[in-house]
């Protein structure tokens, strides 16, 4: 009897299971296919998927416990005792300290690390440890810029003598200390902002991570962006918080807004020169200026009605303008060719600022009408772009994630690794630095 012969469906099923398992086993051994590789990606995929993103361990800080006199007993004289400041103990920033608010970040910082958070220090980019074994670097909370300000500003004044104890004391403890030596100093965290701050002995601490408002005043071999921080300035004027009208760029009616000193030193002396370029534009606003309280409300003002705020190079590269436009949401003019800004890894400042050389914005007339053809969707775009990165710029207690003094220390941990090279490199070099 003729017909087709039928196969079971069992066999055909155990026909089929084996032509896969043997193309499989083939390619696996060819290397054509990576079955392995396909199925851990796709537990990752799926392990990602259903847990929360990896968050970064912080920085693990010890902080120095230092007596008052060479922190908050320089701005609070309640603080008469060797009692070190604790979160209970730690008082406000003065109020009323004017331009001296501007270098403060060394306060900012310290209070960080003294604040208690209950629990939710993993958002935040550096918590304090007790145990100095345990930590990554090391904290030195002596308040360099305050004392600039505080004991003698002019080098001639008797009172810079207790400046120069200060920072002799300060350098006697940290010599004393054996986590010091183990390092020679490169772990550890030293602000000084103000460019006079640790005037006397800054070459004994070279080696340290130094925090500063930039390099003006240093040589190359003490401070370098290799192994130091640039730290913004403390803005003075306050942050516009309710800026939001309905036509930004006509609601700022001013083209270019100066306000401050035009008699300046080194670099700043591009601030005399730029009085007879701006002079006659009646859009432009270029002002001699003494910093007082009415010019510190007149400047908050004049920045939050003007389209640009220029920032000429001060004694230093840098100054305080700029953090000041920034947190106007005024798009910062930058008129110096040393200049070096802070958290350049995360921001970049030509997608909200302009920048002119020296001989550029010296040319007559041709900052102004670069201005006057800047387009308005790309002003705007620059508006809206200062709006959401300000807070990278904000000092306040308590700290916030990514504010200023999150950032610092953000790039402090950054720098992490250079600090430990040059620490094991340092232990077995015969001579140290051959290759300069």
């Amino acid at each position: 009897m003729g017909g087709n012969t039928m196969i079971p469906k069992s066999v055909l099923f155990a026909l089929i299971l084996f032509f896969i398992v043997i193309v499989i086993t083939y390619s696996i051994k060819s290397g054509t296919v990576d079955i392995r590789s396909n199925f851990f990606n796709l537990s990752l995929y799926q392990l990602n998927d259903s847990t929360h993103c990896h968050i970064p361990s912080p920085l693990l800080v010890y902080m120095y416990d230092l007596p008052p006199r060479f922190n908050v007993g320089m701005l609070h004289r309640r603080f008469a005792n060797d009692t070190p400041v604790t979160s209970r103990t730690l008082p406000g920033w003065p109020k009323n300290s004017g331009l001296m608010k501007q270098h403060s970040v060394e306060y900012w910082m310290m209070a960080s690390l003294l604040y208690e958070d209950n629990g939710t220090d993993a958002t935040r980019e550096a918590i304090r440890v007790l145990d100095p074994d345990s930590a990554d670097v090391f904290f030195v909370p002596f308040f360099s810029s305050v004392s600039v300000n505080v004991h003698g500003r002019n080098m001639t004044d008797p009172e810079t003598e207790v400046d120069r104890q200060l920072q002799a004391d300060i350098l006697k403890f940290l010599r004393e200390s054996s986590y010091w030596q183990r390092s020679s100093g490169r772990d550890h965290v030293i602000p000084m902002h103000h460019p006079n701050a640790f005037r006397f002995l800054r070459e004994e601490v070279n080696t340290s991570i130094l925090v500063v408002a930039d390099f003006g005043r240093y040589p190359k071999t003490m401070a370098n962006l290799t192994k130091d921080i640039v730290a913004p300035y403390v803005h003075v004027v306050d942050s516009f918080i309710d800026d939001d009208p309905p036509d930004p760029y006509q609601s700022r009616t001013t083209l270019l807004f100066f306000r401050g000193r035009t008699l300046r030193k080194d670099d700043g002396k591009i601030r005399a020169k730029l009085v007879k370029i701006f002079e006659g534009y009646e859009d432009v606003h270029y002002e001699q200026s003494f910093a007082s309280s009415d010019a510190i409300k007149a400047s908050t003002q004049g920045m939050r009605s003007s389209k640009f705020c220029l920032h000429p190079a001060g004694d230093t590269p840098s100054s305080c303008r700029l953090f000041d436009a920034i947190v106007s949401h005024c798009v910062p003019v930058i008129v110096s060719d040393k200049i070096e800004l802070p958290f350049e890894d995360d921001i970049d400042y030509s997608e909200f600022s302009i920048f002119f050389s020296f001989d550029e914005a010296l040319a007559p007339g041709y900052v102004v009408t670069q201005l006057r053809q800047f387009p308005k969707e790309k002003w705007l775009q620059m508006w809206r772009l200062l709006k959401n990165i300000s807070h990278h710029y904000e000092f306040q207690y308590p700290p916030k994630k990514e504010d200023g003094v999150d950032m610092i220390w953000r790039q402090v941990k950054q720098k992490l690794s250079t600090a430990k090279l040059s620490i094991h490199r340092n232990r077995r070099l015969k001579i140290p630095d051959w290759w300069r």
